[in-house]
């Protein structure tokens, strides 16, 4: 890795920070404040990428772990950021901070869909891949086959958060098929993953500015600068590990 760039991250890797960030002992955070943060830095890479006055209509798909979470608080800012967004959102969690996510959204008549996903595609002018996060593995299955199918047909720009749906975390997209995509934007959380490395779209950005100093320093992330207020910052080839 060269000096000062950004560490790309193996799941297992992944998901010890994530454990580490949520133990009362070691991060402090709660699971909400995660998505929170996560999600926000998602909405606000939309606002910098795809203009509201252009791209006003937002299709969200979220899956059913955390990484479908942090669509929901994307989709929640989105509309106060001047979007009119939905929500396809097939197979809800039950876990209260999800049900209140969800209700959130409801409050601000954001619709929230469980069926056709392609008429929902046709409507938007961009899309946000929150389906699937990096402790996802084995065979995708439906509701979300045919998710997975519309973001490789569809001619709208898509967002993936954090990963995209459908790659592998550590290998990345090798090949272009029925359930592998190159979004237009790649929004990683906390750290890069591995498998970010074979992303080949227009802008990958970081986001979710909750790393503290000493865990950045400990696992060696070199997480980059966020410029004033800004919870995203674009990653660019001088901040990033050479492949």
């Amino acid at each position: 890795m060269a000096a000062g760039s950004i560490r790309y991250l193996t799941q297992k890797l992944a998901q010890e920070i994530d454990r580490e960030l949520m133990q009362p002992e070691v991060g402090g955070f709660a699971l909400e404040q995660l998505m929170e943060l996560a999600g926000f830095s998602v909405a606000q890479v939309i606002a910098k990428e795809y203009a509201a006055e252009r791209y006003p209509r937002v299709l969200v798909c979220c899956g059913p772990g955390n990484n479908g979470g942090d669509g929901l608080v994307c989709a929640r800012h989105l509309v106060h950021f001047g979007y009119q967004p939905s929500i396809y959102y097939p197979k809800r969690t039950q876990r209260q901070v999800f049900q209140n996510l969800v209700k959130q959204c409801e409050n601000l008549a954001i619709p929230v869909l469980d069926a056709n996903v392609r008429t929902a595609e046709k409507q938007a002018d961009v899309i946000v891949d929150a389906v699937f996060g990096f402790s996802f593995s084995g065979s995708v299955r439906e509701p979300f086959v045919d998710v997975l199918r519309m973001f490789c047909e569809t001619k709208r720009p898509i967002v993936a958060v954090d990963i995209p749906s459908g790659w592998d975390v550590e290998q990345g997209c090798t090949q272009l098929g029925a359930d592998t995509f190159q979004p237009d934007i790649l929004v990683s959380l906390t750290a890069p993953k591995l498998g970010a490395r074979t992303f080949r779209g227009r802008a990958h950005y970081l986001g979710g500015r909750f790393i503290p100093p000493e865990m950045d320093k400990r696992y060696d992330l070199n997480i980059p600068k966020y410029h004033g207020t800004d919870q995203c910052v674009r990653l660019t080839a001088d901040s990033v590990e050479s492949s």
